[in-house]
């Protein structure tokens, strides 16, 4: 039985295969113009390394970047939107939020680049009362029709349908998209009960929106990556990482991508945690560095955090879906650094990607890059790039850094370089205090993990900067968020509004939140039904999402075993003072809380991936893992002489003072002077202060 998980980053593509023969690890560049180009190609090529034939393969996990880029890069559908009359605006009012309270010059992007454009949003007549979901207003039908007149005119064919209240009632948004499909039977139709079913309008409305505009193209990518994997042999289950950190099916995805916005992330977060189980470490801060970004988030406890919907934000956009919590920046190892019109000195977002990518590559690119200036600094081996197999020419790299940077701004060739690495570190620095800091959590008691290609270059600077107590590098680096795929479950959510007070709830009110929950069950054990899950082996978890009265957002709370009844609604209202307390520092114990949402999430436990232990030392010395010796700068300014070692050919146990490189194929790890590298007992490695 063989497993194969696929991440695919902005600038390469990277894979892991476990099978009886055991675990090997692959790179390829990312094929930007179809990433499922590079994701087929890389597929045949670690099969061939593993010696197994494609068909022999029975899963493929994937965590793709797709439904974020088209967010980045503002290249999604064209959208239309139908919603009740007296609303067309919502998208546009938004929360009357100032992202910058006081600047002058702030950007709002639900109104400079909106999801569905004014013209294209179009209202008619219905009406659904709350609290009960009553109709007030029957649906003008014909509306609707006419409606879809104006988009097949205008050539759009993504439709979101977001009616007031309708998680009470889908009565209308129901019989709407049988309407657009009717008179657009190839529409891509989006209802805002089906993707989120619970109270807010604006956040509602912009979920489905967004929705429908990631949809099409995403849907297309995944069934297409779907048939070229058949058409190359490989008959196997494809799988999609989605952004709470479960796997789903390509149809799922395809019908709400929303689930997969931070697909690609969620990958790297679960194998970081994974590996400081590996490790013996409980807390850890994840810093995921690949060519185009960085994504950085905190497990404390060895629990993965889920954000709070208030927070689950997409390119500006409310998304109400779960995500792992997480921060991403424009910094990697292709992040162009440049000075502005006024003289000053940037590193980033921007990035060079693969094509052209880096200058060193010589692919075109004439802009400095993070990658130059750790080739110029030595830090980089330009012939021992992926293990030789992606050849780099430094003299590009000076070149670049010499005519951008340093000249200029009247300084060396290699202060430019020092200043690049510094720049881009600090601004690392200030996205993990975003995630740890500012929310409370102390990284003196967190371990540094950086994984990604770029990632162990920085790692040791980076706990610098934070205080941290030392860096794990994980036995694979440059592959860890692949490897992350193997290590997740299956997983599937469904929600429910169901507004009751929690304190005053009767029968009737039990009632309906029995029901409720009965229906969110079904649901989710049909999704896991139609992926072969059997009934023994699926897990359903009930959640009760809550609020105390009057306050703008809920907080997760466990459910009771079996039915709700007056004897034990008191488990909900205390499991969300003592969430409440956890969060906050505080709770009102006899205050009214409101349920507003129910949860159910299935999930089906698959194998996981094993990395196997590595030999002990033997107490001989680490010259069997020395390569040979080269200039490298470090970041206090001082250029030593320093080796390189092979890192596959340490032993647990093993100890490599800096100044040390440790190589391996998919990344290289930075020793510097006064820091002492031990192997741990899967190949994974702890640096720490000599004398910590």
């Amino acid at each position: 039985m063989a497993r194969i998980g696929v991440d695919v980053g902005g600038t390469n593509t990277d894979l892991v295969l476990e099978c009886t023969k055991g675990v090997f690890y692959h790179k390829v560049p990312t094929t930007l113009k179809n990433q499922s180009i590079g994701v087929v190609q890389g597929v045949q090529g670690i099969c061939t390394m593993a010696g197994i034939d494609p068909a022999e393969v029975d899963v493929i996990v994937h965590g793709t970047t797709t439904a974020t880029n088209i967010t980045i890069e503002h290249n999604g559908s064209e959208c239309g939107m139908i919603t009740t009359e007296g609303f067309r605006d919502i998208l546009h009012i938004g929360r009357h939020k100032r992202p910058y309270n006081f600047s002058l010059h702030f950007d709002v992007p639900w109104q400079s680049q909106p999801l569905v454009k004014r013209r294209n949003r179009i209202a008619v007549r219905e009406r659904i009362l709350p609290p009960t979901g009553q109709i007030e207003t029957p649906l003008d039908e014909q509306a609707v029709r006419d409606a879809c007149a104006v988009f097949r005119k205008r050539g759009i064919n993504s439709v979101v349908i977001g009616f007031m209240f309708a998680f009470l009632n889908d009565t209308h948004e129901r019989r709407a998209k049988e309407i657009v499909l009717e008179e657009m039977p190839d529409a891509y139709v989006t209802l805002s009960s089906e993707v989120a079913n619970v109270m807010r309008e604006y956040e509602r409305f912009s979920t489905a929106a967004m929705n429908c505009y990631v949809g099409p193209k995403t849907a297309f990518y995944l069934r297409d990556l779907d048939a070229r994997l058949r058409e190359a042999g490989v008959m196997s289950k494809l799988r999609i990482m989605q952004s709470n950190g479960g796997v789903s099916t390509v149809e799922a995805c395809a019908k709400r991508p929303i689930r997969i916005l931070m697909s690609g992330p969620a990958g790297g977060v679960i194998g970081g945690a994974s590996e400081g189980g590996m490790a013996g470490v409980a807390n850890i801060i994840t810093v995921d560095i690949g060519g185009t970004s960085a994504d950085i988030s905190t497990i404390p406890a060895g629990e993965v955090k889920i954000m709070n919907p208030r927070d689950t934000y997409v390119s500006g956009h409310p998304v109400l879906t779960p995500m792992i919590d997480l921060v991403t920046i424009g910094a990697g190892g292709g992040s162009v650094a440049f000075i502005d019109e006024a003289g000053a000195f940037h590193v980033g977002p921007r990035s060079a990607g693969s094509e052209p990518g880096p200058a060193c590559y010589g692919r075109g690119g004439v802009e400095p890059t993070v990658t130059d200036a750790q080739i110029v600094l030595g830090r980089l081996d330009p012939d021992m790039a992926l293990g030789g197999d992606l050849k780099l020419d430094a003299s590009l790299s000076h070149k670049a850094i010499e005519e951008k940077i340093a000249r200029p701004l009247g300084m060396t060739v290699k202060q430019a370089a020092l200043g690049i690495i510094k720049i881009i570190n600090n601004n690392m620095a200030l996205a993990i205090r975003s995630n740890s800091v500012a929310r409370g959590v102390d990284p003196r008691e967190f371990s540094i993990m950086p994984f990604g290609g770029a990632g162990p270059l920085h790692g040791v600077a980076l706990a610098e900067a934070m205080s941290c107590r030392d860096v794990i590098v994980p036995v694979a680096p440059g592959i860890t968020a692949a490897v992350g795929l193997l290590k997740t479950d299956l997983q599937y959510e469904h929600t429910e509004a169901v507004i009751v007070e929690l304190n005053k709830a009767g029968p009737a009110e039990f009632a309906r939140i029995n029901a409720a929950v009965s229906v969110l069950r079904a649901r989710v054990a049909e999704e896991l039904d139609s992926d072969g899950i059997p009934r023994d082996q699926q897990r359903l978890t009930v959640l009760a999402e809550c609020r105390y009265h009057g306050q703008g957002f809920e907080l997760r709370a466990d459910m009771p075993e079996g039915e709700v009844t007056a004897a034990n609604v008191k488990t909900i209202a205390d499991s969300f003072h003592d969430q409440h307390q956890q969060d906050y520092g505080y709770s009102y114990r006899d205050a009214e809380v409101e349920l507003i949402t129910l949860r159910v999430i299935g999930s089906a436990s698959v194998r996981r991936i094993e990395i196997p232990t590595i030999a002990k030392t033997d107490g001989s010395s680490i010259d069997r893992a020395l390569m040979f010796v080269r200039p490298t700068t470090f970041d206090d300014g001082r250029t030593l002489e320093t080796p390189r070692y092979d890192r596959t050919k340490l032993y647990a146990g093993d100890r490599v003072p800096g100044p040390a490189l440790l190589h391996q194929h998919n990344a290289t790890t930075l020793v510097p002077p006064g820091y002492v590298a031990e192997t741990l007992d899967y190949g994974n490695t702890r640096i720490r202060a000599i004398g910590a």
